[in-house]
């Protein structure tokens, strides 16, 4: 009988964890600008660096939490590349928790505890002609608004389709 309230509990508090998400990323508005996490890519920027992401005077701007910018010209874009990522949200103590589920009860848990993201790559020619890339990851939905917003303002785009992780295949070449 312990268990099963335990089982419980832990299901609640998934439940509560998946609600407490905003999978709402979608709505901002083209011309706002969206809280993404810059991978790599900028040079003045560190990698994994927080900030705003938003497209101002024909210019695509990072700007950091602490006031500094990096920024590049709108025509200067070559390719934008969108992908989808899927990362475990908890951390430690949520892999506690589905270690001490019984009966399996961490799978189920695991299940549950995904959030996705979106991944924008952008390539684009510096001033003297050099070629460069940005990687940004952002909540589901931005990415295809911010790909939408650039190429409104006339980005060089040579690839606009959406990248998906690819599933994975098994052959029978046993005959």
């Amino acid at each position: 009988m312990q268990k099963i309230a335990l089982f419980e509990v832990l299901l609640t508090l998934c439940a509560a964890c998946l609600l407490a998400q905003n999978p709402s990323g979608a709505s901002a508005a083209p011309g706002s600008p969206l809280h993404v996490t810059h991978v790599l890519g900028f040079e003045s920027v560190s990698n994994n660096a927080n900030g705003e992401l938003s497209i101002q005077q024909h210019m695509l701007q990072f700007k950091k939490s602490d006031g500094s910018t990096a920024q590049i010209n709108v025509d200067s874009i070559q390719t934008l590349s969108l992908g989808v990522e899927d990362k475990q949200v908890g951390g430690t103590a949520a892999a506690v928790g589905r270690a001490a589920t019984p009966y399996g009860g961490g799978r189920l848990i695991s299940l549950f505890s995904h959030k996705k993201y979106d991944t924008l790559t952008v390539e684009y020619l510096d001033a003297n002609g050099g070629f460069h890339g940005a990687v940004f990851q952002m909540n589901k939905g931005q990415g295809q608004v911010l790909k939408d917003g650039l190429a409104a303002e006339g980005a060089h785009v040579t690839n606009l389709e959406t990248t998906k992780p690819k599933a994975l295949e098994a052959r029978n070449e046993g005959n």
